[in-house]
């Protein structure tokens, strides 16, 4: 298994990548916005985007995204093949992306909005902050990206404030003063108690 700054060359699963996104959306039941196989292509061209591969066959993926003029970035599209889950490989895949997008773009915020209480527990260990949404990038061409979300109507309906998902962020110019272990623990817990509330919220209605 290796982990590599994709290139050119990984074109070739650009479709494998898309189907896996979309077939996770509709299993979990959450908005997860659909991804075209020529932008995930062009992410590649670019070395924006990192790929997992066991030999010649798809593990994982994930790439970089730029907005506001370069003041945020966003590491999206995170993806594991079903027959690579459970043994750690998002995580890895996550610490990769995530050290890329900080020597490609030292001085931008990293964020990062989800429902996944696995990936708010790694952006956690990486050192991100849950924040509200206006704390995150105002470039409208990130938020019509939502629109293929199923949520989407919850995102327009508070006029952009909330959804489901968590906005999460790092940002390089905090230093994090308090106990960096226990910072990590206690924002997990609460983000674990704000996704429980807002998922039981949605079932009674």
């Amino acid at each position: 298994m290796e982990i590599v700054i994709a290139n050119k060359s990984h074109t070739v699963y650009a479709d494998i990548i898309c189907k896996t996104i979309e077939d996770a959306a509709q299993v979990r039941g959450t908005g997860i916005a659909k991804r075209k196989p020529e932008y995930v292509a062009t992410k590649m061209e670019n070395g924006n985007a990192v790929i997992a591969l066991d030999g010649d066959k798809f593990a994982g993926f994930c790439y970089i995204e730029k907005w506001g003029h370069g003041k945020f970035v966003a590491n999206s599209g995170l993806i594991v093949h079903p027959d690579y889950r459970n043994i750690g490989l998002a995580k890895l895949i996550k610490q990769v992306i995530f050290n890329h997008s900080r020597t490609k773009f030292p001085d931008a915020k990293v964020f990062s909005i989800t429902t996944g209480l696995a990936v708010m527990k790694l952006n956690t260990e990486l050192g991100y902050k849950p924040v509200t949404f206006s704390e995150l990038t105002d470039d409208q061409s990130f938020w019509d990206g939502c629109k293929t979300c199923r949520n989407y109507d919850v995102l327009t309906r508070t006029e952009r404030k909330m959804c489901l998902c968590t906005g999460m962020l790092y940002d390089p110019n905090n230093k994090i003063t308090e106990d960096p272990k226990e910072v990590k623990e206690n924002v997990f817990k609460r983000l674990k108690h704000i996704k429980q509330s807002l998922f039981l919220k949605k079932e009674k209605k």
